[in-house]
């Protein structure tokens, strides 16, 4: 009994033994495959991360573009192509250029031919081209149109390029089956679309170039559209690369205010009486309404029994407005001619221009062809006045202007009086346009009043530099010998337009503001940009010239 609980017993311990030695076994095996687990979680969840981070990394890196060693990524170009014979040559209707296209860096170009008598070529010299296992380049049938409109059927080459702009070596063979040896250059070469945007713009160019004319044609107004709705349909980008002869991107794209303000006055049922006001023009909106409006609007008011009409003597500022802003201007003929039309009887010529020069030469050469077509005719006098036979005759009429520009200048520019600006070291200087006809001595003349008046820092100065002593440089050396530091810039003519805006206050090197500027003598340069024609006083000297002629 004792043996078999004994036995029991110890059975009972081997179990017992065993069952601990397993529980701890378990709990070992359990926390290594716990930590394996999680090891491997860790492992699984740093790799999880990892490939994320690579998808970051992936995601903001960009890939760069391959450049061969001439810098051409992959894709098309145009690109000149030259030769060392006038026999070898491009197709008239493509000048001198070919399509370059380049793919994984590898270079060919594109020529076409002017006809069908060059049957291959070979990237090499003559003597390799008859070698065996030449390799001959084999020709393309390319259709050409011509400027006339008439096609034909030539050959075209595609051609492997191994340099740009320097020379390589291209064989050719003709239908005398001879091969001669030729040297060829590809060079100039821009991107396809990049040359597009320029013939787009060269197009534009070259139609705002031909409405830049002083000569109305029956087309003229057609051509204006034209150029204007080539402009629209140009591209921001394209607009920048407008540059002709006389054209820019300013032509149509600088804002120079709302058109719709200045009335064009070019109505019909006009009456037996007009007072037809004749202006140079300008295509800057803002000073044409306030200042040939201003003047036309003053004449108005103080003759209400007569029509006011415009008429501009420059067509090349009518095309401008009429081509960008669809406003009708009547040059001196049409407005002439609307007068007859409506059966005008007494007609009466206001110019604003400031002289007896060549522009009002041309009106009464002008009128005299319509003079008898009315029952009177008068023509009153510009805003100087008479010119005078020398520098030191003046009269009424340049002294009230004097004192009206510069009471204008001294008010705008803040001081109370123009002593007062003198006292601070402040010269105004007037800029007018300047003229070869015998008339430019009405600016000396102008001078000379200022001085009468005793306006010592006041000085007057012309664009053109004609008289000589009004030229820029020698205007520049007067206000620094008389000690000025400071300078107020104003236009002297009846508007602020293109020479108040440019040649006056430009950031160009030639403009006025740029030469006191770099002289170096001034501490400061100021521009007002405002015409004659907005200031009161110079609209009533107007008037009064009107008045005077009127029956």
């Amino acid at each position: 009994m004792k043996k078999k609980l004994l036995t029991l017993l110890m059975t009972s311990m081997l179990v017992v033994s065993a069952v601990g030695c397993g529980d701890k076994n378990a709990d070992t095996a359990s926390t290594a495959a716990n930590e394996s687990a999680s090891n491997d979680a860790t492992v699984e969840d740093t790799t999880k991360e990892s490939d994320s981070a690579t998808e970051e990394v992936s995601e903001e890196v960009t890939e760069v573009p391959s450049v061969n060693e001439f810098g051409l990524e992959d894709g098309v170009y145009t690109a000149t192509f030259t030769t060392d014979s006038s026999m070898f040559h491009i197709n008239e209707a493509y000048g001198d250029k070919g399509t370059l296209t380049v793919e994984g860096g590898e270079m060919t170009i594109h020529i076409t031919l002017p006809s069908q008598n060059i049957v291959n070529l070979f990237p090499g010299t003559a003597e390799d081209a008859q070698k065996d296992g030449a390799v001959l380049l084999e020709p393309t049938i390319d259709e050409v149109t011509y400027e006339d409109g008439t096609t034909e059927e030539v050959y075209g080459f595609d051609v492997p390029v191994p340099v740009i702009d320097e020379e390589f070596p291209l064989a050719l063979i003709g239908t005398k089956g001879v091969w001669y040896d030729h040297m060829v250059v590809v060079s100039d070469v821009t991107a396809q679309g990049e040359d597009e945007d320029q013939m787009a713009a060269d197009n534009v160019a070259g139609l705002i170039d031909d409405i830049y004319v002083q000569t109305y044609t029956e087309d003229t107004y057609e051509n204006c559209e034209k150029a204007k709705e080539a402009w629209d349909a140009l591209t921001d980008a394209q607009k920048e690369l407008v540059e002709g002869e006389f054209a820019d991107p300013d032509y149509f794209g600088r804002d120079t205010g709302d058109a719709s303000l200045d009335d064009p006055l070019n109505g019909d049922d006009i009456g037996e009486n007009e007072i037809l006001v004749v202006s140079f023009g300008t295509s800057f909106n803002d000073s044409r309404a306030k200042d040939i409006g201003g003047i036309e609007k003053a004449i108005a008011q103080a003759y209400p029994d007569w029509s006011v009409r415009r008429a501009f003597t420059a067509q090349i500022i009518i095309n401008h407005i009429y081509a960008r802003d669809g406003e009708k201007i009547d040059n001196v003929d049409q407005a002439l001619q609307r007068a007859v039309d409506n059966g005008v009887k007494n007609l009466v010529i206001q110019p604003t221009h400031l002289m007896h020069g060549a522009e009002y030469d041309e009106l009464v050469e002008t009128l005299d062809e319509y003079k008898d077509k009315f029952e009177s005719v008068a023509i009153a006098e510009p805003l100087l006045g008479e010119v005078g036979s020398d520098a030191t005759v003046i009269n009424e009429d340049k002294e009230s202007v004097a004192k009206a520009i510069t009471a204008a200048a001294v008010e705008e520019s803040g001081y109370d009086s123009l002593d007062a600006a003198k006292e601070d070291g402040v010269a105004f200087v007037f800029m007018g346009h300047g003229t070869s006809h015998t008339a430019k001595v009405t600016y000396s003349q102008m001078q000379t009043q200022m001085d009468e008046l005793g306006y010592d820092n006041v000085f007057i100065g012309t664009v053109e530099g004609e008289p000589e002593e009004t030229e820029l440089s020698n205007i520049i050396e007067k206000v620094k010998e008389n000690g000025y530091t400071k300078v107020i810039l104003r236009p002297l003519m009846v508007v602020a337009g293109d020479h108040a805006n440019n040649d006056m206050a430009g950031d160009d090197d030639d403009s006025w503001k740029s030469g006191f500027e770099a002289d170096g003598s001034f501490d400061e340069i100021d521009c007002q940009i405002a015409g004659l024609g907005g200031i009161e006083d110079v609209q009533k000297l107007y008037v009064e010239h009107t008045g005077a002629v009127i029956k």
